[in-house]
Protein backbone atom coordinates (compact mmCIF):
# COMPACT_ATOMS: atom_id res chain seq x y z
CA UNK A 1 0.00 0.00 0.00
CA UNK A 2 1.22 3.47 -0.88
CA UNK A 3 0.20 5.30 2.29
CA UNK A 4 -1.50 8.66 2.02
CA UNK A 5 0.82 9.97 4.73
CA UNK A 6 3.42 7.94 6.61
CA UNK A 7 3.91 9.81 9.89
CA UNK A 8 6.27 7.16 11.24
CA UNK A 9 8.68 7.71 8.34
CA UNK A 10 8.42 11.49 8.69
CA UNK A 11 9.27 11.28 12.39
CA UNK A 12 12.19 8.96 11.64
CA UNK A 13 13.81 11.72 9.57
CA UNK A 14 14.40 13.77 12.72
CA UNK A 15 14.36 10.95 15.29
CA UNK A 16 17.60 11.78 17.12
CA UNK A 17 16.82 15.50 17.49
CA UNK A 18 13.24 14.81 18.54
CA UNK A 19 14.29 12.23 21.13
CA UNK A 20 16.83 14.68 22.51
CA UNK A 21 14.23 17.46 22.64
CA UNK A 22 11.63 15.32 24.40
CA UNK A 23 14.22 14.03 26.87
CA UNK A 24 15.23 17.61 27.61
CA UNK A 25 11.62 18.41 28.55
CA UNK A 26 11.21 15.25 30.62
CA UNK A 27 14.43 15.90 32.50
CA UNK A 28 13.61 19.56 33.07
CA UNK A 29 10.64 18.87 35.32
CA UNK A 30 8.78 21.81 33.71
CA UNK A 31 5.97 20.80 31.36
CA UNK A 32 3.79 23.88 30.73
CA UNK A 33 4.53 27.53 29.94
CA UNK A 34 8.26 27.09 30.07
CA UNK A 35 11.37 27.66 28.01
CA UNK A 36 10.33 25.33 25.17
CA UNK A 37 7.25 27.43 24.49
CA UNK A 38 9.22 30.66 24.65
CA UNK A 39 11.82 29.27 22.25
CA UNK A 40 9.28 27.95 19.76
CA UNK A 41 7.15 31.10 19.86
CA UNK A 42 10.21 33.23 19.11
CA UNK A 43 11.37 30.98 16.28
CA UNK A 44 7.92 30.65 14.71
CA UNK A 45 7.24 34.39 14.88
CA UNK A 46 10.57 34.98 13.13
CA UNK A 47 9.74 32.32 10.53
CA UNK A 48 6.26 33.69 9.77
CA UNK A 49 7.44 37.30 9.94
CA UNK A 50 5.31 38.68 12.76
CA UNK A 51 6.14 40.42 16.02
CA UNK A 52 4.18 37.96 18.16
CA UNK A 53 3.37 34.25 18.36
CA UNK A 54 1.21 32.71 21.08
CA UNK A 55 1.13 28.93 21.43
CA UNK A 56 -2.31 27.44 22.14
CA UNK A 57 -3.83 23.97 22.43
CA UNK A 58 -4.93 23.49 18.81
CA UNK A 59 -5.78 25.23 15.56
CA UNK A 60 -9.48 25.62 16.32
CA UNK A 61 -8.70 27.37 19.59
CA UNK A 62 -6.29 29.67 17.76
CA UNK A 63 -9.18 30.96 15.62
CA UNK A 64 -11.60 31.04 18.54
CA UNK A 65 -9.22 33.17 20.64
CA UNK A 66 -8.56 35.64 17.83
CA UNK A 67 -12.27 36.36 17.47
CA UNK A 68 -12.86 36.32 21.22
CA UNK A 69 -9.98 38.76 21.70
CA UNK A 70 -11.52 41.16 19.21
CA UNK A 71 -14.76 40.97 21.21
CA UNK A 72 -12.93 41.65 24.48
CA UNK A 73 -11.12 44.56 22.81
CA UNK A 74 -14.48 46.06 21.80
CA UNK A 75 -14.09 45.63 18.05
CA UNK A 76 -16.79 42.96 17.75
CA UNK A 77 -19.94 41.96 19.58
CA UNK A 78 -22.33 39.03 19.44
CA UNK A 79 -24.31 39.00 16.19
CA UNK A 80 -21.62 40.68 14.11
CA UNK A 81 -20.72 39.06 10.80
CA UNK A 82 -17.54 37.31 9.67
CA UNK A 83 -17.17 36.56 5.98
CA UNK A 84 -15.71 33.10 5.34
CA UNK A 85 -15.36 30.68 2.41
CA UNK A 86 -18.21 28.19 2.10
CA UNK A 87 -15.90 25.28 1.22
CA UNK A 88 -13.63 25.38 4.24
CA UNK A 89 -13.04 22.76 6.93
CA UNK A 90 -15.64 23.06 9.68
CA UNK A 91 -13.16 24.51 12.22
CA UNK A 92 -13.10 27.88 10.47
CA UNK A 93 -16.85 28.20 10.94
CA UNK A 94 -17.00 26.65 14.40
CA UNK A 95 -14.68 29.40 15.63
CA UNK A 96 -17.13 32.03 14.40
CA UNK A 97 -20.31 30.50 15.84
CA UNK A 98 -18.55 29.63 19.12
CA UNK A 99 -18.14 33.37 19.63
CA UNK A 100 -21.79 34.18 18.93
CA UNK A 101 -20.85 35.71 15.59
CA UNK A 102 -22.58 35.09 12.26
CA UNK A 103 -20.69 33.34 9.45
CA UNK A 104 -21.43 34.70 5.98
CA UNK A 105 -20.56 31.97 3.52
CA UNK A 106 -18.95 32.92 0.20
CA UNK A 107 -18.33 30.62 -2.76
CA UNK A 108 -14.77 29.81 -3.89
CA UNK A 109 -13.27 29.96 -7.34
CA UNK A 110 -13.42 26.53 -8.95
CA UNK A 111 -9.99 27.13 -10.47
CA UNK A 112 -8.16 27.62 -7.16
CA UNK A 113 -10.62 26.41 -4.45
CA UNK A 114 -9.90 29.69 -2.62
CA UNK A 115 -12.50 32.31 -1.72
CA UNK A 116 -13.69 34.22 -4.79
CA UNK A 117 -12.54 37.78 -4.13
CA UNK A 118 -14.95 39.04 -6.83
CA UNK A 119 -17.89 37.94 -4.65
CA UNK A 120 -16.78 39.38 -1.31
CA UNK A 121 -17.91 43.00 -1.63
CA UNK A 122 -21.57 42.24 -2.29
CA UNK A 123 -21.73 40.29 1.00
CA UNK A 124 -20.37 43.16 3.13
CA UNK A 125 -22.96 44.86 5.35
CA UNK A 126 -22.86 47.32 8.22
CA UNK A 127 -22.54 44.34 10.58
CA UNK A 128 -19.51 42.90 8.81
CA UNK A 129 -16.45 43.07 11.07
CA UNK A 130 -13.97 40.59 9.64
CA UNK A 131 -13.01 38.49 6.66
CA UNK A 132 -11.52 35.08 7.40
CA UNK A 133 -9.56 33.67 4.48
CA UNK A 134 -8.52 30.02 4.49
CA UNK A 135 -5.35 28.96 2.68
CA UNK A 136 -7.05 25.68 1.79
CA UNK A 137 -4.97 22.66 0.79
CA UNK A 138 -1.81 24.78 1.27
CA UNK A 139 -2.57 27.35 -1.45
CA UNK A 140 -2.50 31.09 -0.78
CA UNK A 141 -5.97 32.67 -0.62
CA UNK A 142 -4.73 36.25 -0.19
CA UNK A 143 -4.93 38.86 -2.92
CA UNK A 144 -4.38 42.59 -3.29
CA UNK A 145 -8.12 42.95 -3.87
CA UNK A 146 -8.81 41.33 -0.49
CA UNK A 147 -6.38 43.71 1.18
CA UNK A 148 -8.05 46.71 -0.49
CA UNK A 149 -11.56 45.57 0.50
CA UNK A 150 -10.58 45.08 4.15
CA UNK A 151 -8.92 48.47 4.23
CA UNK A 152 -11.86 50.24 2.56
CA UNK A 153 -14.54 48.68 4.78
CA UNK A 154 -12.55 48.52 8.01
CA UNK A 155 -12.61 44.73 8.22
CA UNK A 156 -10.14 42.70 10.24
CA UNK A 157 -8.38 40.19 7.99
CA UNK A 158 -7.97 36.86 9.75
CA UNK A 159 -6.00 34.03 8.16
CA UNK A 160 -6.76 30.37 8.77
CA UNK A 161 -3.23 29.13 8.09
CA UNK A 162 -3.76 25.61 9.40
CA UNK A 163 -2.81 24.00 6.08
CA UNK A 164 -0.28 26.47 4.71
CA UNK A 165 2.80 26.76 6.96
CA UNK A 166 5.57 28.22 4.81
CA UNK A 167 3.38 29.39 1.93
CA UNK A 168 4.49 32.67 0.34
CA UNK A 169 2.83 35.69 -1.23
CA UNK A 170 5.36 37.96 -2.94
CA UNK A 171 8.04 36.96 -0.46
CA UNK A 172 5.87 37.19 2.67
CA UNK A 173 4.63 34.17 4.57
CA UNK A 174 0.95 33.45 4.93
CA UNK A 175 0.17 34.03 8.57
CA UNK A 176 1.69 37.51 8.34
CA UNK A 177 -0.54 39.00 5.63
CA UNK A 178 -3.57 39.92 7.74
CA UNK A 179 -4.27 41.28 11.21
CA UNK A 180 -3.98 37.87 12.86
CA UNK A 181 -3.65 34.22 11.88
CA UNK A 182 -4.49 30.86 13.39
CA UNK A 183 -2.17 27.89 12.87
CA UNK A 184 -2.65 24.18 13.53
CA UNK A 185 0.10 21.69 14.36
CA UNK A 186 -2.09 18.59 14.13
CA UNK A 187 0.25 15.64 13.43
CA UNK A 188 -0.68 15.40 9.76
CA UNK A 189 0.08 19.04 8.96
CA UNK A 190 3.20 20.11 7.09
CA UNK A 191 4.47 21.23 10.50
CA UNK A 192 2.99 18.59 12.77
CA UNK A 193 3.31 17.90 16.49
CA UNK A 194 2.93 14.59 18.34
CA UNK A 195 -0.60 15.56 19.33
CA UNK A 196 -2.74 18.66 19.09
CA UNK A 197 -1.16 22.08 19.03
CA UNK A 198 -1.75 25.52 17.60
CA UNK A 199 -0.63 29.13 17.57
CA UNK A 200 -1.74 32.68 16.86
CA UNK A 201 0.57 35.05 14.98
CA UNK A 202 0.05 38.80 14.80
CA UNK A 203 1.79 42.16 14.87
CA UNK A 204 -0.84 43.48 17.28
CA UNK A 205 0.64 43.52 20.79
CA UNK A 206 -2.73 43.99 22.51
CA UNK A 207 -4.33 41.15 20.58
CA UNK A 208 -1.44 38.82 21.41
CA UNK A 209 -1.69 39.71 25.10
CA UNK A 210 -5.45 39.13 25.22
CA UNK A 211 -5.13 35.81 23.37
CA UNK A 212 -2.45 34.62 25.79
CA UNK A 213 -4.61 35.60 28.76
CA UNK A 214 -7.78 33.98 27.39
CA UNK A 215 -5.92 30.73 26.72
CA UNK A 216 -4.68 30.68 30.33
CA UNK A 217 -8.11 30.57 32.01
CA UNK A 218 -8.43 34.34 31.43
CA UNK A 219 -5.59 34.97 33.86
CA UNK A 220 -2.70 37.40 33.46
CA UNK A 221 -1.56 36.83 37.04
CA UNK A 222 -1.94 33.58 38.98
CA UNK A 223 -5.38 33.32 40.61
CA UNK A 224 -6.44 36.69 39.17
CA UNK A 225 -8.89 36.34 36.26
CA UNK A 226 -9.58 39.21 33.90
CA UNK A 227 -11.68 37.20 31.44
CA UNK A 228 -13.73 34.00 31.51
CA UNK A 229 -11.12 32.09 29.57
CA UNK A 230 -10.24 28.43 29.13
CA UNK A 231 -7.27 26.12 29.48
CA UNK A 232 -5.81 26.16 25.98
CA UNK A 233 -2.04 25.99 26.29
CA UNK A 234 0.60 24.43 24.05
CA UNK A 235 2.49 21.95 26.20
CA UNK A 236 6.27 21.88 26.42
CA UNK A 237 6.74 18.54 24.65
CA UNK A 238 4.73 19.64 21.60
CA UNK A 239 6.60 22.96 21.51
CA UNK A 240 9.94 21.13 21.61
CA UNK A 241 8.94 18.69 18.85
CA UNK A 242 7.65 21.30 16.40
CA UNK A 243 10.63 23.54 17.09
CA UNK A 244 12.84 20.70 15.82
CA UNK A 245 10.66 20.13 12.75
CA UNK A 246 10.47 23.86 12.02
CA UNK A 247 14.19 23.79 11.13
CA UNK A 248 13.40 21.45 8.24
CA UNK A 249 10.04 22.86 7.13
CA UNK A 250 11.26 24.70 4.04
CA UNK A 251 13.28 21.66 2.98
CA UNK A 252 10.22 19.44 3.37
CA UNK A 253 8.06 21.92 1.45
CA UNK A 254 10.51 21.78 -1.45
CA UNK A 255 10.21 17.99 -1.48
CA UNK A 256 6.42 18.32 -1.53
CA UNK A 257 6.65 20.70 -4.48
CA UNK A 258 8.82 18.23 -6.36
CA UNK A 259 6.25 15.47 -5.90
CA UNK A 260 3.46 17.83 -6.97
CA UNK A 261 5.44 18.84 -10.06
CA UNK A 262 5.60 15.21 -11.16
CA UNK A 263 1.87 14.74 -10.63
CA UNK A 264 1.12 17.92 -12.58
CA UNK A 265 3.39 16.92 -15.45
CA UNK A 266 2.67 13.20 -15.69
CA UNK A 267 -0.96 12.62 -14.70
CA UNK A 268 -2.93 12.75 -17.93
CA UNK A 269 -6.50 11.57 -17.75
CA UNK A 270 -9.50 13.22 -19.43
CA UNK A 271 -11.76 12.69 -16.40
CA UNK A 272 -9.36 14.08 -13.80
CA UNK A 273 -8.93 17.79 -13.09
CA UNK A 274 -5.56 18.66 -11.61
CA UNK A 275 -5.02 21.71 -9.36
CA UNK A 276 -4.24 24.92 -11.21
CA UNK A 277 -1.24 26.70 -9.73
CA UNK A 278 0.05 29.88 -11.36
CA UNK A 279 2.77 30.73 -8.82
CA UNK A 280 4.99 27.98 -7.37
CA UNK A 281 5.62 29.97 -4.18
CA UNK A 282 1.90 30.19 -3.43
CA UNK A 283 1.30 26.50 -2.77
CA UNK A 284 2.96 24.23 -0.19
CA UNK A 285 0.89 21.15 -1.11
CA UNK A 286 -0.37 20.13 2.28
CA UNK A 287 -2.95 18.36 0.14
CA UNK A 288 -2.83 17.49 -3.56
CA UNK A 289 -6.50 17.65 -4.58
CA UNK A 290 -7.78 16.28 -7.87
CA UNK A 291 -11.39 16.38 -9.03
CA UNK A 292 -13.31 13.67 -10.79
CA UNK A 293 -17.04 13.42 -11.45
CA UNK A 294 -16.72 9.70 -10.59
CA UNK A 295 -14.71 10.39 -7.45
CA UNK A 296 -15.89 7.38 -5.45
CA UNK A 297 -15.17 5.02 -8.35
CA UNK A 298 -11.70 6.58 -8.71
CA UNK A 299 -10.99 6.12 -5.00
CA UNK A 300 -12.10 2.48 -5.12
CA UNK A 301 -10.02 1.89 -8.27
CA UNK A 302 -6.91 3.30 -6.61
CA UNK A 303 -7.53 1.43 -3.36
CA UNK A 304 -7.69 -1.84 -5.29
CA UNK A 305 -4.26 -1.01 -6.70
CA UNK A 306 -2.74 -0.27 -3.31
CA UNK A 307 -3.01 3.54 -3.40
CA UNK A 308 -4.43 5.13 -0.24
CA UNK A 309 -6.36 8.37 -0.78
CA UNK A 310 -8.49 10.69 1.36
CA UNK A 311 -11.43 13.02 0.70
CA UNK A 312 -11.14 16.65 1.85
CA UNK A 313 -14.05 16.96 2.58
CA UNK A 314 -17.09 14.78 1.78
CA UNK A 315 -19.79 17.06 3.26
CA UNK A 316 -19.66 20.88 3.00
CA UNK A 317 -20.29 22.89 6.18
CA UNK A 318 -23.72 24.13 5.10
CA UNK A 319 -24.92 20.53 4.75
CA UNK A 320 -23.72 19.40 8.18
CA UNK A 321 -26.25 18.37 10.85
CA UNK A 322 -24.71 20.83 13.33
CA UNK A 323 -25.96 23.75 11.20
CA UNK A 324 -29.53 22.67 10.30
CA UNK A 325 -30.53 26.25 9.51
CA UNK A 326 -28.19 26.14 6.49
CA UNK A 327 -29.10 22.73 5.13
CA UNK A 328 -31.41 24.10 2.44
CA UNK A 329 -28.91 26.70 1.24
CA UNK A 330 -27.30 26.24 -2.15
CA UNK A 331 -23.61 26.76 -2.90
CA UNK A 332 -23.15 24.95 -6.24
CA UNK A 333 -19.39 25.41 -6.60
CA UNK A 334 -18.71 24.39 -3.01
CA UNK A 335 -20.96 21.36 -3.42
CA UNK A 336 -19.21 20.36 -6.65
CA UNK A 337 -15.79 20.53 -4.98
CA UNK A 338 -16.93 18.45 -2.01
CA UNK A 339 -18.59 15.95 -4.36
CA UNK A 340 -15.59 15.54 -6.66
CA UNK A 341 -12.41 16.14 -4.59
CA UNK A 342 -9.92 13.34 -3.93
CA UNK A 343 -6.50 13.79 -2.29
CA UNK A 344 -3.56 11.82 -3.63
CA UNK A 345 -0.62 10.64 -1.49
CA UNK A 346 1.94 13.40 -1.07
CA UNK A 347 4.58 13.87 1.60
CA UNK A 348 8.30 14.59 1.97
CA UNK A 349 8.96 10.86 2.46
CA UNK A 350 7.08 9.37 -0.49
CA UNK A 351 9.55 7.55 -2.75
CA UNK A 352 10.06 7.86 -6.50
CA UNK A 353 8.76 4.32 -6.97
CA UNK A 354 5.62 5.17 -4.98
CA UNK A 355 5.08 8.30 -7.05
CA UNK A 356 5.37 6.18 -10.21
CA UNK A 357 2.73 3.81 -8.85
CA UNK A 358 0.33 6.64 -8.07
CA UNK A 359 0.75 8.23 -11.51
CA UNK A 360 0.38 4.91 -13.33
CA UNK A 361 -2.71 3.96 -11.34
CA UNK A 362 -4.43 7.33 -11.85
CA UNK A 363 -3.71 7.28 -15.57
CA UNK A 364 -5.08 3.73 -15.81
CA UNK A 365 -8.44 4.65 -14.22
CA UNK A 366 -11.37 3.28 -16.21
Amino acid sequence: MVKYLDLKKITAKYAKEIHDAVARVVDSGWYLQGEENKRFEQHYAEYIGTRHCVGVANGLDALIWILRAYKEMGFMKAGDEVLVPANTYIASILAITDNGLKPVLIEPKLSSYQIDDDLIEKHITERSKALMIVHLYGQCAYSDKIKALCSHYGLKLIEDNAQAHGCLYRGRKTGSLGDAAGHSFYPGKNLGAFGDGGAVTTDDEELASVVRTLANYGSEKKYVFRYTGRNSRLDEIQAAVIDVKLRYLDQDIELRKQVAARYLQEIRHPEIQLPIVTDRDQHVYHIFPVRCSRRDALQSFLDNRGIQTLIHYPIPPHKQACYPEWNNMSFPITEQIHREELSLPLSPVITGEEIDRVIDAVNAFH
